[in-house]
């Protein structure tokens, strides 16, 4: 079955790790980061691995080393964050994979369809600039302004 706004744990992580790294002013380790949003280092590693693969991040060895964004936060859209650990975005207007019904009319009025296209609009036109800020540098969350 299809889900409704596909938001993983890895799109989630991805998505506050960038946020925290579009606001610092150094590079974050992996261990500031997990910290900061309380989670595994482990599942946030492999993470910042594949948004390093898809060029959004960059990462440094050694003394003062970590992560940063490769280009800057303008740049970056929530969608090609999800793309990164996600792979491409298929919107889906049923629940099902394969339709079980008629296809005649769907229960939902064709609201999963909506729904799944205004969220990925959202992603194509929301900039990581945009969101950067909700993600306080000391990883609290900030009242909307």
């Amino acid at each position: 079955m299809q889900k409704v706004l596909n938001i993983s744990e890895a799109f989630s992580l991805a998505l506050h790790a960038t946020s925290l790294m579009a606001g610092a002013r150094q590079r974050l380790s992996v261990a500031q980061i997990a910290s900061r949003l309380s989670v595994s280092e482990a599942h946030l590693s492999k993470v910042l691995q594949r948004l390093g693969k898809a060029g959004i991040l960059e990462s440094t060895r050694g003394p003062g080393g970590g992560f940063s964004l490769k280009r800057p936060a303008k740049e970056i859209s929530l969608l090609n964050i999800y793309e990164s650990v996600e792979g491409p975005l298929r919107p889906a207007a049923c629940l099902f994979e394969e339709k079980s019904c008629s296809g005649k009319a769907c229960l939902f009025g064709g609201l999963i369809g909506r729904v799944n296209r205004e969220f990925e609009d959202y992603l194509r036109k929301t900039r990581l600039s945009q969101v950067k800020d909700v993600i306080g540098v000391d990883g609290d969350a900030q009242e909307d302004r």
